[in-house]
This record gives structure tokens, sequence and C-alpha cells, in this order.
């Protein structure tokens, strides 16, 4: 069994400047966006200066935790594009996000959405893949990461194939009927130009690539 870890000094002297929500999603927004395949832990974000959306909500999650909260996941899971993690709060009795990606309309809600279907509802317009499809289906329930503190998740990258692969089976809401997905629309000109502000093409799935 590993010995227990524990942030060091020059770690905590980050952390602690991440003294709200918001000023999580700011370092988040700071850092590069990764176009790897790896997951990192809290640790390694902090160290790399690099995450994607999966890293980043699992960083935010952990960041939440030492303000208060529980340390949250939600996945967004979509079709015919990548799926999207979210970390979740709530206050006042209210939902709302953190969340790194590579889409300027994925990233932070603020906590103003009284159910969880509000909170992810208010991602549909913005998620959409490169041929313009909306693709937001459902989502899960959220999962606590505290879960595998003995495992040491914010200190080691191994638990996060785990953490990752327990998204997949864990139960989730659709968002639509059939009827109301064969009615959707494309998004228009501007709507796409404006998600994609910043983005990192190297890290964008295309459904062009799907066999």
């Amino acid at each position: 069994m590993k010995k227990k870890e524990v942030w060091s000094n020059a770690e905590l002297k980050i952390l602690r400047t991440l003294t709200s929500p918001i000023k999580i999603q700011q370092f988040l927004d700071g850092i590069q966006y990764s176009t790897e395949s790896r997951y990192r832990c809290p640790r390694s974000v902090l160290r790399d200066r690099k995450a994607h959306c999966f890293d980043g909500a699992v960083f935010a999650a952990a960041m939440l935790r030492r303000l208060g909260f529980p340390p949250l996941i939600v996945d967004m899971q979509a079709v015919r594009d990548d799926d999207h993690v979210i970390a979740v709060f709530r206050k006042n009795g209210c939902f709302g996000s953190v969340a790194k990606s590579n889409f300027a309309g994925l990233r932070y809600r603020e906590p103003i959405y009284r159910t969880l279907r509000e909170l992810v509802i208010s991602y549909f317009e913005p998620f959409y893949n490169l041929h313009r499809e909306r693709t937001l289906r459902q989502f899960t329930v959220p999962l606590r990461l505290s879960r595998y503190d003995k495992q040491q998740w914010e200190f080691f990258d191994e638990p996060m194939e785990e953490i990752g692969l327990k998204l997949s089976y864990i139960p989730v809401t659709k968002l639509m009927t059939p009827v109301q997905i064969r009615a959707l629309t494309k998004v228009d000109d501007r709507t796409y130009t404006a998600g994609m502000v910043g983005a990192d093409r190297k890290g964008i799935y295309d459904p062009s690539k799907e066999k």
C-alpha cells in the first residue's frame, strides 16, 4: 500500500489561490488543452499545466473539495462526438459546474440551475461536432470521487482509468425522445464560429473518421 500523499508546499502555494469555483475555472482556462489520450490526476495537471475535459473535471472536483463541496463529476454523453465531463457543485440549493473544454461554450456555469438536468441542458446548444450536428444525448448521475480515496486519486494517474471506465457503467438520464432527436437542426454559422474560438483542432473529434 502506498504511503499517504500530501500536497507539497509549492503545490499548496498555488492551490490556496483557488478560493472559489470561478477561480478554479480561471486556472483551467489558463492552462493548455491536452490533445493526448492519456489521463492526468490533479497533481499531474498542476505539474504539467495541461488537461483535457476529463482531467480538468477531476482536478476541479479535487479543488472544489478543498472549498467544502463533495468531489462530484458528471459525464455528458454524445453521439458522433466526444463526451464531456464536468465537475458539479451546489450553492444555495442550485447547481453550477466547472469544466475544461476545447470549445468556448462548454466551460463554467453559475450555480443557478435548480436541477442537474437544467444544468446539463444549458450545455445543449454549444455541444456540437465538426459536421454541425447537435450531439448531446444523455448524462450520468454524479460520480463521487471520494470513493477512490484509498487509491489517492488526487495524486496518482493510475486510478484515472478506473474512474473513466466507471462513467460508462453508471445510470444515465436521456435528454430527448427519438422524435425530438430526428427533428434537430444543424448549428448555424454564427454559433459554430463562436464556439470554436480558441479551439485546438487537433483535439476535436472528427465524425468523418468513424468506421
